[in-house]
C-alpha cells in the first residue's frame, strides 16, 4: 500500500487552492477514508467532484464503512438520496447527475437533507451548485495515469 499525504496550501490551481491531498492506490482506500474523517472533523456537507469514473462513489462507500454504517451501501444514481445509519445517526449520501436543476433537487428532497444539520456526501454538486452553504468542503477526485487516486480538499 502506498499512501502520500501532501499539504498544498497557498499553491493556485485552476479548481482552487487545496489545503489536503491524498494520493493512494486501491489498497489505501481504509486508511485514506479514516484520516479523511479525522481531517474533515466538523463539516456536515461534502461535495465530491470528479469525472465518471474516478472514484467518488468507491470512496464515499469507504467513507461509510469507517463510519461504521449498519445499513447496506450503495449508489444512490436512480433513488437521488440514500440514507444510511451508523453510531452517531444518520449519514446522506446523495447522487445528482440524473438532475436537471436546482427545482427537481428540492422536489427530491436534496435541500432538506442538505440543511438537515446531519454528514451529507454528495456526487456531481455541480448540477445544483447554488443550493450549498458557504461552509460545504469540496473535494476533488482525479484518477492518475498509474490508477492510483488523487483527493484533494479545497480552501475556500
Amino acid at each position: 500500500m502506498q499512501l502520500q499525504a501532501v499539504g498544498r496550501g497557498g499553491l493556485h490551481l485552476q479548481k482552487g487552492s487545496f489545503m489536503k491531498e491524498w494520493i493512494f492506490d486501491e489498497q489505501g482506500i481504509p486508511v485514506v477514508a479514516q484520516a479523511f474523517f479525522e481531517y474533515m472533523k466538523d463539516k456536515r456537507v461534502i461535495a465530491f467532484h470528479g469525472q465518471m469514473g474516478a472514484g467518488k462513489t468507491t470512496f464515499i462507500h469507504a467513507l461509510c464503512d469507517a463510519k461504521k454504517v449498519s445499513s447496506t451501501v450503495s449508489s444512490p444514481t436512480f433513488s437521488i438520496i440514500n440514507e444510511y445509519n451508523s453510531p452517531e445517526g444518520s449519514l446522506f449520501h446523495i447522487d445528482l447527475y440524473r438532475l436537471k436543476n436546482e427545482e427537481e433537487a428540492i422536489r427530491a428532497g436534496v435541500e432538506d437533507a442538505l440543511y438537515s444539520g446531519s454528514p451529507c456526501l454528495v456526487e456531481w454538486p455541480e448540477r445544483i451548485p447554488h443550493l450549498f452553504a458557504e461552509d460545504t468542503m469540496h473535494v476533488f477526485i482525479d484518477l492518475l495515469d498509474d490508477g492510483k487516486r488523487r483527493i484533494s480538499i479545497a480552501d475556500k
